[in-house]
C-alpha cells in the first residue's frame, strides 16, 4: 500500500472535519487470497479473492457514526463525510466514545515486524502442495480416505489515518496447509488432521510432514473406548491446550468487565493460577501471525503481562473499554472497516513450564490425554465449563488406547488454579499453549 494511500484517507479525514465532525478516522483495507484444495487426488477449490473496504468514523461531541464503502473513491468522499454526519446527529451520546488519547503521532510505513513475505506462490504451486500433504497422509497404512487437503496464500494491506495526526500503514501475508484424512471403515471410522500457517513460506513446514502425521493421527484413533465416568487427571495438547487462553481472555477482555460479565471481573491482583504461570500477549513478536505495529486506534502496543507468578495484573484494553473503568488503554484494539474498535488479544501464550510431557503424566495411573475438544458450553459469567473432547487413555503413565464418546466439565476458576505446564511450548499458532494437566475436571463416560 503506497503512501498515496493514506494521503488520499487523510483527505477523507479532512473533509469529515470540515463538514461539522468534531474528530474523525478511516481505516482502509485490501487484500488478496488464493485457496485451493484437493480429495483423492481431484481438484476441489481454486479461488481467488480481491477486496477493497473502507470505513469512515465521525465523532459529534459524544455521538459516534460509522459509515462504510467497497471503493476507495475521492468522488464519494463528501457524501460517506456527510452520511455518517447525519447518523452520528441522531444517534444518542456514548460519554465513553472517542479517538484514543494517547495515539501515535506522524507517518507510520514500515515492516519492522517482517510480516510481508515476497513470495507469491502461483495457483499450480499451491495445488502440488495440497496434493503433496494429501498423497503423504494417503500413504499411511490404515488410512483408507480423504477428507481433502488443502493450500493457500494471502496478501493483505491495512492502513489508518486519524483527526489527531497518525496515518499508519503495514502489509502481511499468509502461506496455510491443512490435511485431513479418515482412517478404518463404516461406523468404526476415525478422522484426524494437522496444517500449519505462517507468515512467511520459508517457516513452513513441509506438506508431506503434515500429511504424514495426520495419517498417523487418524490411524491412531481407530477402535476408541469410552471412559469411565469419574474424576481424574487429564492432559492436553498443545493444540487443544490453547482453548484455555482463548476462555481466559474473553473473561479478562475490558468489555466484558465493564459490563460485569465475567467470572474473573473482581479477580483484578490476585492468584488465578499456580504461581509459576504466566500469561503474556506479545503484538511485537516478528514474524507473528497476530502481531501489528500498532493497533486498531493508532496506540503504539508492546508486551502485555496479564499474569505474573499466577497473579492477574492487567485487562485487555481499547480506549472505549479503560474509560469505562477509569484506565488507559493497553493498545489491543482491533477494528473492522464496519465497526468500532473492541478489545482484542494478539499474539497470546503461556509461559513454558519446567517439566517435560512425559513427566507430566509419568504419576497418571488411570487418566485421559485430549487431542480433539468439540462443541462448547462454557458460562462467562460463572465459569462453569462442559465440552465434548475425545483423545488417548492414560494407563499407567503412558499414553495408551484411543478413547471417544464423553464429556469433559467443570469450573474454570478451578481449571486455571489446577493447570500444570510441561516444557514443550512451541510459538506456531496465533494462540500457543504448551502441554497442560488438570486434576479438576469431571468426566461425563460409560
Amino acid at each position: 500500500m503506497s503512501a498515496n494511500t493514506l494521503d488520499t484517507l487523510s483527505d477523507l479525514v479532512r473533509r469529515a472535519i470540515a463538514k461539522g465532525a468534531d474528530a474523525a478516522d478511516a481505516v482502509f483495507a485490501s487484500g488478496t487470497a488464493v485457496a485451493t484444495g484437493v480429495r483423492n487426488g481431484v481438484t476441489e477449490e481454486l479461488e481467488r479473492s480481491e477486496t477493497t473496504d473502507l470505513g469512515l468514523r465521525v465523532f459529534v461531541g459524544n455521538k459516534a457514526a460509522i459509515v462504510s464503502a467497497t471503493t476507495l473513491e475521492p468522488a464519494r468522499f463528501d457524501s460517506l463525510a456527510e452520511q455518517a454526519l447525519a447518523m452520528a446527529r441522531v444517534l444518542p451520546e456514548d460519554r465513553f466514545a472517542g479517538l484514543a488519547e494517547n495515539s501515535l503521532r506522524g507517518v507510520y510505513n514500515t515492516n519492522t515486524l517482517d510480516l510481508a513475505d515476497t513470495a507469491e506462490p502461483d495457483t499450480k504451486t499451491l495445488l502440488e502442495r495440497a496434493r503433496e500433504g494429501e498423497e503423504a497422509a494417503l500413504a499411511i497404512k490404515g488410512v483408507t480416505n480423504s477428507a481433502g487437503s488443502q493450500a493457500s496464500w494471502g496478501r493483505s494491506q491495512i492502513a489508518l489515518v486519524t483527526s489527531r495526526d497518525f496515518a499508519g500503514t503495514y502489509t502481511r501475508t499468509s502461506h496455510g496447509t491443512s490435511v485431513c484424512v479418515l482412517a478404518g471403515q463404516g461406523e468404526d471410522m476415525q478422522r484426524d488432521y494437522d496444517y500449519h500457517g505462517t507468515a512467511h513460506l520459508t517457516d513452513l513446514e513441509s506438506a508431506a510432514a503434515l500429511g504424514k502425521k495426520a495419517g498417523e493421527n487418524a490411524v491412531a484413533r481407530l477402535n476408541p473406548v469410552r471412559p469411565r465416568t469419574g474424576h481424574y487427571p487429564v492432559v492436553f495438547h498443545p493444540r487443544v491446550a490453547s482453548s484455555f487462553l482463548g476462555h481466559f481472555i474473553g473473561a479478562v477482555n475490558g468489555s466484558s468487565i465493564a459490563r460485569g460479565t465475567s467470572f474473573l471481573k473482581e479477580k483484578m491482583g490476585q492468584q488465578i493460577f499456580a504461581d509459576n504461570v504466566t500469561i503474556t500477549d506479545d503484538p511485537t513478536r516478528p514474524r507473528g501471525l497476530r502481531s501489528r505495529p500498532f493497533d486498531g486506534e493508532g496506540l503504539n502496543a508492546g508486551l502485555l503481562t496479564l499474569i505474573e507468578n499466577g497473579v492477574l495484573k492487567s485487562w485487555v484494553l481499547d480506549s472505549r473499554s479503560a474509560r469505562q473503568l477509569g484506565l488507559s488503554s493497553n493498545g489491543r484494539a482491533a477494528r473492522g472497516t464496519s465497526g468500532p474498535p473492541s478489545p482484542s488479544a494478539t499474539n497470546l501464550a503461556f509461559g513454558p513450564g519446567e517439566v517435560s510431557p512425559a513427566a507430566l503424566i509419568a504419576d497418571i495411573k488411570e487418566g485421559l490425554y485430549i487431542t480433539e475438544m468439540m462443541g462448547s458450553s462454557v458460562n462467562a459469567l460463572t465459569g462453569d465449563y462442559s465440552r465434548g473432547a475425545s483423545g488417548f487413555m492414560i494407563r499407567d503413565g503412558q499414553i495408551a488406547e484411543a478413547a471417544a464418546g464423553f464429556t469433559l466439565a467443570g469450573n474454570l476458576t478451578d481449571i486455571f488454579a489446577s493447570l500444570v505446564l510441561a516444557d514443550d511450548l512451541v510459538f506456531r499458532f496465533g494462540t500457543n499453549a504448551p502441554t497442560l494437566r488438570t486434576d479438576a475436571l469431571n468426566i461425563a463416560g460409560a
